[in-house]
């Protein structure tokens, strides 16, 4: 069953760059962003990340967590974060591939990858929002994190 608004967010637990396992229990206790990204290292998803990187003091003002999560294997994700200097935790979703984009209802599997969807989660880890695009061209708009993080109140 895929992720709803007003329904406890899947759960999972991923390998991080570092090769440490990330569970979504730790996210609890703050409000949440769990954003899918369809492909590391290409101008869409790496403007998209960035504009995260960038913005990041907006989230951490309201006290948010930040993950990101691709299909792709860990050691991909891991040059793609040297490279762009990310200081979130981007998560390897890569084997059994898609498993968590597939529990979220966000993987594409005629392209093998996530789409572009971030799910927003409250402090008890209920979705209480959905940003996504329905085309891998068209980016997410940063601007709509603060503001969803911030309808929770």
């Amino acid at each position: 069953m895929a992720a709803e608004i007003g329904q406890p967010a899947p759960s999972f637990n991923l390998p991080n760059v570092d090769r440490e396992m990330f569970d979504s229990e730790s996210l609890k206790g703050k409000k949440s962003l769990v954003v899918f990204i369809p492909f590391p290292f290409t101008g869409i998803c790496d403007g998209e990340a960035c504009a995260i990187r960038d913005n990041i003091a907006q989230l951490e003002a309201v006290d948010a967590n930040v993950v990101v999560i691709t299909v792709h294997a860990r050691p991909t994700n891991e040059e793609w974060v040297k490279k762009e200097g990310f200081s979130f935790p981007v998560l390897s979703d890569f084997w059994p591939h898609g498993e968590v984009a597939t529990a979220y209802g966000c993987f594409n599997d005629k392209l093998g990858a996530a789409m572009r969807a971030t799910y927003v989660l409250d402090e008890d880890g209920i979705v209480r929002d959905i940003i996504a695009t329905d085309s891998l061209g068209d980016p997410r708009t940063f601007a709509d994190y603060p503001a969803a993080l911030a309808a929770i109140g």
